[in-house]
């Protein structure tokens, strides 16, 4: 088995964790060839695609509230985000459904999209900036997996043991630091999904799971998507050579014959072989014939 074999069978056989891991290298991939500004050695995301944080432009551009959080900045953005999204994902599934997973996975994307425009839109008048990146939903999966497991046991190389609530909380942490250093929007997203998990998991407990619709969105999808069954084509064969009234007598006939031959082998069932009278067997043995 090559690598290209072994690669599919891994998107086949894994959870919705790997396949949504490779949905986003997949694009990484489509993007260096579009998007990738080799002379100047960065990304440069067309408005159709980023997030924009100017309201107006997203008007135009609704669909980028999904397109933003499949595409990365660079190699190395894409990289840690996949780390944690494998490590988050794995442990997410080991409590919920990967229907949970992806549900969680988009309306934290969306909602960290929502977050992004209304604080430029509040805090930063007359600025503007655009982001890329799955940081927020990755972020929503890892806290509510904290939020619903704090105390689970992690073993971190060269850290050693620590609980996943202390692990998440560094994480948060790294981001509340920076958010006026360097990449305001982007820490913004991620502080979002982080709050969009939270809230997902208390929702949850108490018998709200939000991720419903999106998985009624694709259960109708994938229904709409499957060919229908063709009904079969029955052909009906007709005897214009026999009258009507014929064919009503031989039904009938039939029907009374099949009726007496049920009574006798209930008979049989209930009694024996034995019980039956001369004339009940004779007339099993004629029709038997």
């Amino acid at each position: 088995m090559n690598i290209l074999d072994d690669l599919k069978m891994q998107y086949k056989m894994g959870g919705f964790e790997q396949k949504v891991i490779y949905w986003n290298c997949g694009v990484f991939l489509l993007s260096i060839l579009f998007f990738y500004r080799f002379r100047l050695g960065f990304f440069e995301f067309p408005t159709w695609i980023a997030l924009s944080s100017n309201a107006m432009e997203v008007v135009y551009t609704p669909w980028t509230f999904l397109t933003y959080f499949f595409f990365h900045a660079g190699f190395f953005h894409l990289l840690f985000n996949m780390i944690v999204l494998n490590f988050a994902g794995r442990i997410f599934l080991t409590f919920f459904n990967q229907k949970q997973f992806i549900g969680l996975y988009l309306l934290s994307g969306i909602f960290s999209g929502l977050i992004f425009i209304l604080f430029y839109a509040v805090l930063t008048v007359g600025k503007s900036s655009s982001i890329v990146g799955a940081s927020g939903a990755i972020m929503a999966i890892l806290v509510a997996t904290a939020t619903y497991s704090p105390f689970m046991n992690l073993r971190l190389l060269l850290i050693g043991n620590v609980k996943l609530w202390q692990f998440t909380f560094v994480i948060l942490l790294l981001d509340l630091i920076q958010i006026f250093t360097e990449n305001t929007g982007g820490h913004i997203a991620h502080l979002s999904g982080a709050l969009f998990g939270f809230i997902y998991i208390k929702l949850l407990v108490s018998g709200i799971d939000l991720s419903k619709g999106v998985t009624f969105i694709f259960d109708k999808l994938a229904t709409l998507s499957q060919p229908k069954k063709a009904t079969p084509f029955k052909k009906v064969h007709r005897n214009y050579n026999t009258k009507p009234s014929e064919k009503v007598s031989k039904i009938v006939t039939k029907d009374k014959t099949q009726q007496q031959i049920d009574e006798i082998l209930d008979k049989i069932s209930k009694s024996g072989y034995d019980s039956l009278t001369k004339e009940e067997k004779e007339f099993l043995f004629k029709a038997g014939k």
